[in-house]
């Protein structure tokens, strides 16, 4: 287990107000795989963490959205909260960072508030997804198919609604991103 996703780096895009346990637990995950995982932000430094509507850890950004190239990366993970993908999908180059990723099928994971960045990188019509439920209308309007679960995928994208789905999220993720990671490093 500690081996599936050796040798692959995975980016986690976020900034400004996300849900720590949606960045921090996937992290974990991924890394337990064997995974590189880099945290990825519009600014250097470090991002603040909310624990819902309470300031949370910082985490400290390994690299700039100016200096990330999506095919050095194997897998995306875009965590929840609302300020976060909320900022996040207002930044054109984080959107055209998601939407390579889409191109390239390469595998995607978002949780919570996450799908709003893959509605602006026109990445979920026709697709089945979750997300946490005030997103049901927006992603409809986007083209995708929204159902109440833990834990989707449809192809190379894994969604889920809440802190509370992070198990099956996590999990979902490493055997995905293991499955379909197999060339990127």
């Amino acid at each position: 287990m500690a081996d599936r996703l050796q040798g692959k780096r995975i980016a986690i895009v976020a900034t400004d107000g996300f849900e720590q346990s949606e960045l921090f637990a996937p992290q974990k995950a991924l890394k337990e795989a064997g995974a590189t995982v880099e945290i990825i932000a519009p600014k250097s430094g470090q991002i603040q963490g909310m624990e819902h509507h309470e300031k949370g850890r910082l985490a400290a950004v390994d690299r700039t959205i100016d200096a990330a190239k999506a095919e050095d990366y194997a897998g995306l993970v875009l965590p929840g909260g609302v300020a976060n993908p909320d900022a996040l999908r207002l930044d054109e180059r984080v959107v055209g960072f998601v939407r390579r990723f889409f191109d390239a099928q390469k595998p995607i994971a978002a949780i919570c508030h996450g799908p709003w960045t893959l509605i602006e990188a026109q990445a979920v019509n026709g697709r089945t997804v979750t997300s946490w439920p005030s997103l049901k209308t927006d992603l409809e309007n986007a083209g995708a198919h929204w159902v109440d679960r833990e834990v989707v995928v449809d192809g190379s994208l894994v969604t889920s609604r809440k802190p509370d789905d992070l198990p099956a999220f996590c999990a979902k993720i490493v055997e995905l991103f293991s499955q379909q990671a197999t060339n990127a490093r």
